[in-house]
């Protein structure tokens, strides 16, 4: 593995670490799943998904739901 590869294995890790920490899922596995489970559906973009998710989580007009 080069350099590259290892930065990139790096921050991967990380970036799932920290979505994890704040309870926000991974897009990297949002995509897994979409590629296993859906492969005729095309994915929502990152700006798509994250937005989706957030609205989930706290609502559309940004109150955290109970």
């Amino acid at each position: 593995m080069g350099v590259w590869g290892k930065v990139t294995y790096f921050y991967r890790r990380q970036e799932r670490f920290w979505h994890l920490l704040v309870g926000l899922p991974s897009y990297d596995r949002y995509l897994e799943h979409m590629a296993k489970n859906h492969p005729d559906k095309i994915p929502k973009t990152r700006k798509e998904f994250f937005i989706e998710v957030q609205e989930a989580r706290y609502g559309s007009n940004g109150t955290k739901k109970c």
